[in-house]
């Protein structure tokens, strides 16, 4: 696969409450990556976009999550030496990215 890899992830939370628990919960973003070891930059340049770089495994990664109403479209841009792993990696952002956005009891029940 080539060229970035797009998912949305649809939420029911408005575009505040999303906004706000992505900001509180992006920490969690390092234990949801393999290898064990990643380190996460995030910064928003405007109230609705938050853009992250990601070092884990010797590379780096950009993305870029906008934040709708009802869903995050999340853009990563994969450095080549990654590009085979994009359906890979499309599938885990869709299997786990909602759940930055879980509240905290849902999080315990899960």
């Amino acid at each position: 696969m080539s060229g970035p890899v797009h998912v949305a992830l649809p939420h029911t939370l408005g575009k505040d409450e999303a906004r706000q628990r992505l900001k509180t919960r992006i920490g969690d973003l390092p234990d949801h990556i393999p290898g064990g070891v990643a380190s996460v930059q995030s910064e928003w340049p405007s109230d609705d976009v938050m853009q992250l770089n990601v070092a884990a495994m010797g590379q780096q990664v950009a993305a870029k999550i906008v934040v709708l109403d009802n869903a995050l479209d999340v853009t990563i841009d994969l450095p080549p030496m990654l590009g085979f792993f994009g359906d890979i990696i499309r599938k885990a952002v869709e299997a786990k990215g909602g759940q930055l956005l879980l509240d905290d009891d849902s999080k315990r029940d899960r």
